[in-house]
């Protein structure tokens, strides 16, 4: 099969790979689509010692079973493949696996490539009305989901009253904001500095958007959720957030700097680091995406796989309105 294969810093090679073998209890998947992600782009960057080179990146994928009883099966993919028998797992917080794997990372190759074999477990059914291009928007989308069903069980007051505002344009961002409000929270604004991007988002997802500089006349929010995870988010999140409130914490742009301690400690703001979901977050961020409270998900711009080099190019020159670029296996 053709494969994009990470090979060291900002190097990509597109090129034949071995086909992959499902194990027990595995099938065999042929991509349709599979999104970039901020994590990938880390890694294209040198940045993710988790994730060497030669390695195949992309975790947030749908497509088509086309082995087994289930050829045929359209699904979208839950790339985090966790043990099932540990404390977090038979707790249901089977994100914090303490076994998990996660596809794009060693040992598991990702979804940049024709086909993918995965654990049946982990894959959603796709109905005949959702195309393929919207059901690999369901991981991302997830951790938005995720991060807000944490944040509305920790707040202290009515979730139907409450402001909210997400931090960053891309899908992790603009998944929140979209699960925010999915999930009752009607009040909910937007922070993307890219102008073309901002556009983008008030006119095609219907999102209230600021820019950085508007943020401070905006007044204080119940919930804030860092969908980026540079210190200079944090340091908007650590200010934005009322006495009392919620930062949720989805990005992983840098480790360190940006809180502010004092006033999180001084006004007893809770702090959530979020890490993917669950597999029940995703089933859920899935039926609300089927049944139409994610909005139309035409958000997406698709570019054919072997072109994945120029794509990731684009991503990191900020020359992308789009909330999410698919690549596409070339037929």
């Amino acid at each position: 099969m053709k494969a994009l294969v990470y090979t060291g810093p900002e190097s990509q090679s597109y090129r034949d790979v071995a086909d992959p073998v499902p194990s027990e209890g595995e099938v065999l998947i042929k991509v349709a689509h599979t999104g970039i992600c901020g994590s990938d782009m880390h890694a294209f960057l040198g940045h993710d010692e988790r994730r060497p080179a030669p390695l195949i990146l992309g975790h947030e994928v749908a497509g088509t079973v086309v082995s087994g009883t289930q050829s045929g099966r359209r699904v979208t993919v839950n790339p985090l493949v966790s043990c099932g028998v540990c404390e977090a797992c038979l707790s249901g917080r089977d994100n914090l696996c303490v076994n998990r794997q996660i596809i794009s990372m060693p040992p598991r190759e990702g979804g940049f490539a024709d086909y993918l074999a995965m654990p049946e477990s982990n894959l959603v059914t796709v109905p005949d009305h959702v195309t393929d291009a919207q059901a690999a928007l369901a991981e991302p989308i997830a951790c938005g989901w995720h991060a807000v069903r944490l944040a509305i069980q920790a707040l202290a007051s009515d979730p139907a009253n409450a402001r909210a505002l997400a931090i960053g344009g891309g899908a992790i961002g603009l998944g929140a904001a979209l699960s925010l409000k999915a999930q009752g929270i009607e009040n909910v604004q937007l922070i993307e500095p890219n102008a073309e991007r901002a556009r983008f988002l008030q006119t095609k997802c219907g999102i209230d958007v600021l820019s950085p500089d508007q943020v401070e006349a905006s007044g204080l929010y119940d919930i804030v959720v860092d969908g980026v995870g540079y210190p200079a988010t944090r340091a908007t999140a650590s200010a934005c957030v009322k006495p009392g409130g919620v930062i949720a914490h989805i990005g992983l742009g840098s480790a360190e700097g940006g809180l502010d301690i004092r006033r999180i400690t001084l006004q007893e703001i809770q702090f959530i680091g979020t890490y993917t979901y669950t597999a029940q977050d995703f089933r859920d961020t899935a039926a609300a995406m089927f049944d139409g409270r994610l909005g139309a998900l035409d958000w997406v711009e698709s570019r054919p796989l072997s072109e994945g080099l120029r794509a990731f190019t684009d991503l990191r020159a900020g020359h992308v309105a789009v909330p999410k670029i698919l690549l596409t296996p070339d037929a």
